[in-house]
């Protein structure tokens, strides 16, 4: 999830149960499949987080206020050690076929 987001919001990181909070990365411009390089390990974007009703838990309306911009669900491709203050690096998208000839 983006700091900007959290922000705009008037909620603190870690808040809503994000496990990285980014600056300056537009999730809206990320697509399933592309992959994110984060200190050692490597992330893989699934689909888009869609907030629960937990979130109204945190504030009474936030559940509404997150739709379409709570980030997104990653599978780990790659574990790995990730620092606060690290780079985020932002990969093409990898092809169906080439995945399945990398991992078989």
């Amino acid at each position: 999830m983006d700091l900007e987001t959290l922000q705009k919001l008037g909620v603190l990181p870690g808040a809503v149960k994000e496990n990285v909070t980014t600056g300056g990365l537009d999730f809206q411009r990320l697509e399933p499949g592309q992959h994110l390089r984060i200190g050692d390990s490597l992330l893989e974007m699934t689909v888009p987080c869609h907030p629960c009703s937990k979130m109204d838990e945190i504030r009474q309306g936030l559940q509404e206020e997150l739709r379409g911009q709570r980030g997104w669900l990653c599978r780990v491709v790659e574990g790995g050690r990730i620092r606060r203050g690290e780079r985020i690096e932002v990969l093409a998208i990898v092809p169906e076929a080439a995945q399945q000839e990398i991992s078989g």
